[in-house]
């Protein structure tokens, strides 16, 4: 500590400093913009020395990892941003895996800016003007982002295919990122784009409309492949009450079941699993066909279906 009365001298200022980046670093995945650490009194000079000495690294050209190690995911993130100057933020799938979303990564970190901002080219980085980004549209706290229902549109509308879109928007509302309601809401301001049917679509079976919308695209699928028309919603009795099945040929006992969201939820796995395997000792054979599955994967569901009718006598051409 220096004498009473007396300044603190260079080296010590120097040290406070250091620290000082060093907690802002501590919450942004170890990376600090070149901006935080003029605020901070850091010099032009003294970041230069920082970089020779080994001790910081340059991350694109707007900021710096305060450390040696591996830089983590979420200091990608923030260097991504940083890069994108104060009014970019993440959106898109990018948006969604900072809110939390688990089980899926990108190889592209997606940043948007305003239309006429500066955007520059790093690698690994899609840094894209719109028109689309509004103030209420930013997550209130953390990382700059869009709130998850609107990032969760337009990851789907940005997507790679109908499948990943799909899934996105069903990860986003599964673990508990957003609502379907809330994933409605911004999908009807959706006034052009390719996929805008496919999205209102996938909302729609999360709304809770996945009985009714699940088993009419059911049934008009089997028309299209010349499959015998099914019994829709057939009741069965065991002993322990009755079982309603979506779809069923009887003749040939085979049993689809339409799954929506609703059975990856805890609280229907107990009477989906009874119903199963009460079907299944009736001798009846049970396939499984998540609605998300209607979706992105038909062929090779209904492959399945024709299989396994065939394989119990049923006479049928083969799916054109």
């Amino acid at each position: 500590m220096p004498a009473k009365g007396h300044a603190p001298r260079p080296r010590q200022e120097r040290e406070v400093r250091r620290a000082a980046v060093r907690d802002v670093g501590e919450a942004q995945g170890g990376v600090v913009s070149r901006d935080q650490l003029r605020a901070a009194g850091i010099t032009g000079h003294e970041v230069a020395a920082h970089l020779r000495a080994g001790r910081w690294r340059a991350v694109h050209t707007q900021s710096v990892a305060v450390h040696t190690g591996p830089l983590p995911y979420v200091g990608e993130l923030w260097a991504a941003v940083f890069e994108a100057g104060d009014r970019g933020c993440l959106d898109g799938s990018s948006a969604l895996i900072a809110s939390g979303l688990q089980h899926y990564t990108e190889d592209t970190i997606r940043v948007s800016v305003p239309r006429g901002v500066l955007v520059r080219r790093a690698p690994g980085l899609d840094v894209r003007q719109t028109r689309r980004l509004r103030p209420e549209d930013l997550a209130a706290h953390g990382i700059p982002r869009t709130r998850s229902d609107v990032a969760g549109v337009r990851a789907a509308l940005w997507a790679r295919s109908d499948k990943q879109a799909a899934l996105l928007i069903t990860m986003s509302v599964q673990q508990g990122l957003t609502t379907a309601e809330r994933l409605g809401a911004q999908a009807v301001k959706v006034r052009r784009d390719r996929r805008r049917m496919l999205v209102t679509t996938v909302v729609a079976d999360l709304l809770g409309g996945v009985r009714s919308l699940g088993e009419h695209e059911f049934a008009r699928e089997c028309r299209r492949r010349g499959l015998p028309e099914p019994s829709r919603q057939a009741v069965r009795r065991s002993r322990d009450g009755r079982w309603y099945l979506d779809v069923c040929w009887d003749q040939w006992g085979v049993v689809v079941e339409i799954d929506g969201i609703q059975h990856e939820w805890a609280t229907n796995l107990v009477s989906d699993a009874l119903r199963h395997n009460a079907v299944t000792l009736d001798r009846a054979v049970v396939l499984r066909l998540p609605l998300l599955g209607l979706r992105v994967a038909a062929d090779e569901f209904f492959a399945q279906i024709i299989e396994a009718l065939v394989g119990r006598g049923c006479p049928m051409p083969v799916a054109s």
